[in-house]
């Protein structure tokens, strides 16, 4: 892979991904105008230099020249969908609590189509259920807020969110800046 390629791909996990990557959210999922095999070279090394941060990645869906890779912190993820309301909400899809992470990633992955994604992808993506919900019931129309996802109640809590996630932004993009590769941003110690 080249250094070019490299530091494009860094640059949209970085964009994309900061909340995720610095672990203030449970995953983000990332869409890549890349071929395939670049794409796979870097999540099999994501994958390999972040395990010792809590990360993950995997590849969710492709569709022509687009990958979606979700990336994703194990430990904060099965907190999340652990929680009793994600796991009400996931079940009227399907997915039950004695499948691993893998197996319902894997059934996210079989449900997901090129320009559509499944209603739970909010879940997965720790969206409040009652604003994944809201979208569900507005169709999409008619938020309070518009921001990382469509907020249909407690607007003042989500815009809070919203800011802490456009300061990882903010501090990603300034380790980058300041020389890191992407691996070393994110060990790099620091309060968010």
């Amino acid at each position: 892979m080249s250094e070019l390629e490299r530091k494009s791909i860094d640059s949209v996990l970085a964009f994309h991904g900061a909340p995720t990557l610095l672990g203030v959210k449970c995953a983000n999922l990332i869409s890549f105008d890349m071929c395939e095999g670049t794409i796979a070279e870097y999540l099999h090394e994501f994958r390999c230099r972040l395990s010792e941060n809590g990360l993950t990645a995997v590849q969710l869906c492709r569709c022509r020249e687009r990958a979606l890779v979700y990336i994703y912190n194990p430990k904060i993820l099965t907190a999340w969908l652990g929680m009793p309301q994600v796991q009400q909400f996931l079940s009227e899809y399907g997915y039950t609590c004695d499948m691993s992470i893998e197996q319902k990633l894997r059934r996210l992955s079989s449900r997901m189509s090129c320009g559509s994604f499944p209603h739970e992808i909010g879940a997965f993506l720790g969206y409040p259920v009652r604003d994944i919900r809201g979208f569900i019931r507005n169709s999409g129309k008619n938020c309070l807020l518009c921001g990382y996802w469509k907020v249909y109640e407690n607007a003042e809590k989500a815009r809070q969110t919203f800011e802490t996630y456009d300061r990882c932004r903010g501090i990603l993009f300034d380790r980058l800046k300041s020389g890191l590769d992407l691996f070393q941003a994110i060990s790099k110690e620091e309060n968010i």
